[in-house]
């Protein structure tokens, strides 16, 4: 039942003829917005195409919108702050908050390793400008340390996943599903979490020409996945369960990794805008982005509303 509301207030203003069906292409991360999106069954009677493209992580997706194969995505913080920087074509549309427990530097079971500040000197898998270098950049400055006190291997999660237990590395910055899977699957140990540290932000990102060609398309498919996101919640084991089929991934899994995330999509406030100047400032102090970018200039406040019906706020 819940789920019909959800699909069927969904619909209600949408302003698309049938007669007139297009195409949004949208990149996705791994058992992110798609798999939310049909376990809720807000994507049934979609008046357009969704074309999905998964990639392993935010870096190739923004590089895959920066390109023109794509127009919207999920992405964290930092990464699109990257890509901002970067001059990427890129606005964010909406925010995603969660809890920050889920971003980790994870060690593995046997290591000795009991806390961050025994990793100075020591090398930490991560991906260059992801949430995960994030929060070694934030951990190293609440220390007063410095960036080459740690050694950092930039690394694809798959590639960083290989070195973490080949003990190639002797930790691994990443981010959920990958720490929810190596705490059940593996015993790995989060010595520090991204709590009290980052904001916890992720987007939903598009390019300034799908806002300005798409943008019926791009407000109806924030409504649904805020809806999702919304059931989601209140749904947790049978979503993880679903999840955790569809990803081939044991329950214990995304049960683990969701019951603590408390992923729900809001609109971009004057919070979010603050939260996101934070991880710019963060980036500039650190050197890995050489222009100190105004936050506000790179997020679109126009889909609040979208957002406010589909999250039911």
């Amino acid at each position: 039942m819940i789920r019909l509301a959800l699909a069927a207030g969904l619909l209600l203003g949408f302003a698309i003829p049938a007669s007139a069906q297009t195409t949004l292409r949208v990149g996705d991360q791994k058992g992110n917005s798609q798999a939310v999106m049909e376990a809720a069954g807000v994507l049934k009677d979609v008046p357009y195409k969704i074309e999905w493209k998964e990639f392993p992580a935010a870096a190739p997706l923004l590089e895959a919108l920066g390109a023109g194969a794509i127009e919207t995505g999920l992405v964290g913080d930092a990464p699109f702050t990257f890509a901002a920087a970067a001059n990427v074509p890129v606005k964010a549309i909406a925010a995603v908050r969660q809890s920050r427990d889920g971003l980790a530097v994870l060690v593995r079971e046997q290591s000795p390793i009991k806390s961050f500040d025994d990793l100075r000197g020591k090398k930490i898998a991560t991906g260059r400008g992801s949430i995960g270098h994030q929060l070694i950049l934030a951990a190293l400055e609440a220390r007063g340390w410095k960036v080459d006190d740690v050694q950092i291997a930039f690394l694809a999660p798959s590639d960083a996943k290989v070195a973490y237990t080949q003990g190639a590395v002797d930790a691994w910055s990443t981010w959920e599903p990958y720490v929810s899977q190596e705490e059940v699957l593996f015993k790995s140990r989060r010595v520090i979490t991204g709590e009290g540290l980052t904001p916890g932000l992720g987007f939903q990102v598009a390019t300034p020409i799908a806002i300005r060609d798409k943008r019926p398309e791009l407000e109806d498919f924030v409504r649904r996945l805020a809806a999702a996101r919304a059931w989601s919640a209140g749904n947790v084991g049978s979503y993880a369960e679903t999840w955790g089929k569809l990803m081939n991934i044991p329950t214990a899994v995304p049960l683990n990794w969701l019951t603590r995330a408390k992923i729900r999509i809001t609109p971009i406030d004057d919070d979010v805008v603050a939260d996101e100047q934070k991880t710019i400032d963060l980036y500039f102090r650190a050197g890995l982005i050489k222009q100190n970018l105004n936050a506000a200039d790179i997020v679109d406040r126009s889909f609040s509303e979208a957002i406010g019906k589909g999250a039911g706020l």
